[in-house]
C-alpha cells in the first residue's frame, strides 16, 4: 500500500471514529436533557397551576408555560437559542414562586389557629399555647390551651415517636421532652392548614401549607393517632446527655419563636417533620452522615438502633415490638398520667 493511501485510510478511520463519538455524545446529551427538561417543564407547570395567581387563572397560566415550553423546545432548532429561551421562561415562574409569601393570617383550621411561643428567662421557660384537644372523634373535638412554665435543671429526656400508616416506609415523626415529675412536651411539626383543607403529597411540594411547630400535651397528639386515627405509633428513649437535650430543646423554642413571628412553607422533601428534627439533633450527632432512612422515615428506628442512638440491648425485632405502644394509649385513654402510663415497661425507659 502506498503512502498515501495508508494516510487516506488513516484519515477514513479518524473521520469514522470521530462520527461515531459524535453520535454517542449526542446520545447520551439526549439521555440526559430529556429527563430534566421533562422534570422542569413539569415543576414549573405545577407551580403555576399551585401558585398565588386568581383561581381562575392558573390552569389557563400552568396550561400556556406547558405548551410554551414544547414548543421552545420542539420548535427552536439553533441549540443555544433554544437553551436560552427556555431559560429564561424557567427564570420567570422559578422566580415568581421563590416571591410568594407565606402567612400567619389565614382561616385556619381550629387546631392549628394558635401558634404556640416561649419566654426564655434563664433556666426557666414559660410556653403559651400548649395544645391540649377533646375528642370524640378525629374531626369532633374541643380545642384548649394552656400555659406551663418548665425548668430547664430538670429537663433529662429527649423521646421520639415514629408514626406509620399504610405504607410502613413512610412515618410522621414527632419529639417529646421529659421533665421531673413526668411532665412531658411534645411537638409535632406539620402543615398548618386552612378550614377544609386536606393534605396533598404533591401540594406539598408547591407552598401550600405554611409550616408549624405543634406543641401539646401528649393526651393529644399521641392519643389522636393511638385511639381515633388508629394509625401505628411507637415510642423510642434517645440516648444523648443533657446538655443535647437542653440544646435541642432550646432549638425547638427558637425554631417555634421565629414562626411566630415569621412564617415559612412547609416543603414535602426539604422542610417537613423529619428534615426539622433533622436540623436540631446534627449538630450533636456522632453520625452525621446521610442516609437512605431520613428519605424513608418509616425505617429511621433501624438506623437509630445501627448507630446507637436508642435501646440496644435487646435485638432490633423485640425493641420494635415492645416499642409499639398503641394498646398502653388506649388502655390509658384520659388518665392524668398518660405520658408515665404508655411508658411503663419501654426498653431504655428506666
Amino acid at each position: 500500500m502506498l503512502p498515501s493511501e495508508i494516510s487516506n485510510s488513516l484519515a477514513e478511520a479518524t473521520a469514522a471514529d470521530s462520527r461515531w463519538r459524535g453520535r454517542i455524545c449526542r446520545i447520551i446529551r439526549r439521555m440526559v436533557a430529556v429527563p430534566l427538561f421533562t422534570l422542569a417543564i413539569a415543576w414549573g407547570t405545577l407551580a403555576v397551576y399551585y401558585s398565588n395567581a386568581p383561581a381562575w387563572l392558573r390552569p389557563i397560566a400552568s396550561g400556556i408555560f406547558a405548551m410554551g415550553s414544547a414548543a421552545i423546545l420542539l420548535g427552536i432548532k439553533a441549540r443555544r437559542r433554544r437553551l436560552l429561551s427556555f431559560a429564561a421562561l424557567f427564570a420567570i415562574v422559578a422566580i415568581w414562586w421563590g416571591l410568594i409569601p407565606a402567612s400567619n393570617n389565614r382561616d385556619w383550621q381550629p387546631d392549628l389557629a394558635v401558634l404556640p411561643w416561649a419566654e426564655i428567662n434563664g433556666d426557666r421557660v414559660t410556653i403559651h399555647n400548649i395544645r391540649l384537644c377533646d375528642y370524640r372523634s378525629e374531626h369532633d373535638f374541643d380545642v384548649h390551651y394552656y400555659d406551663r412554665t418548665f425548668d430547664l435543671n430538670t429537663l433529662y429526656a429527649a423521646d421520639l415517636f415514629i408514626v406509620t400508616w399504610g405504607s410502613p416506609h413512610i412515618a410522621h415523626t414527632m419529639m417529646s421532652f421529659g421533665f421531673a415529675n413526668d411532665e412531658y412536651l411534645c411537638f409535632s411539626i406539620e402543615t398548618r392548614k386552612e378550614k377544609g383543607e386536606d393534605y396533598s403529597i404533591v401540594k406539598g411540594f408547591f407552598k401550600q401549607y405554611e409550616l408549624m411547630y405543634v406543641a401539646a400535651d401528649e393526651r393529644d397528639l399521641v392519643r389522636l393517632r393511638t385511639n381515633f386515627r388508629n394509625e401505628q405509633v411507637s415510642l423510642y428513649r434517645s440516648r444523648p446527655d443533657k446538655a443535647v437535650v437542653r440544646a435541642v430543646f432550646l432549638g425547638y423554642l427558637n425554631s417555634m419563636n421565629s414562626l411566630s413571628q415569621r412564617p415559612e412553607w412547609y416543603n414535602a422533601l426539604t422542610s417537613n417533620c423529619l428534615t426539622n428534627i433533622r436540623g436540631h439533633t446534627l449538630p450533636y450527632a456522632r453520625d452525621k452522615h446521610w442516609d437512605w432512612r431520613f428519605l424513608l422515615n418509616g425505617h429511621l428506628d433501624e438506623l437509630m438502633y445501627e448507630r446507637g442512638s436508642i435501646d440496644t440491648s435487646l435485638p432490633l425485632a423485640e425493641l420494635k415490638a415492645k416499642s409499639l405502644i398503641n394498646s398502653k394509649a388506649k388502655a390509658a385513654a384520659n388518665d392524668s398520667q398518660f405520658s408515665k402510663r404508655i411508658r411503663e415497661g419501654l426498653p431504655g425507659m428506666e
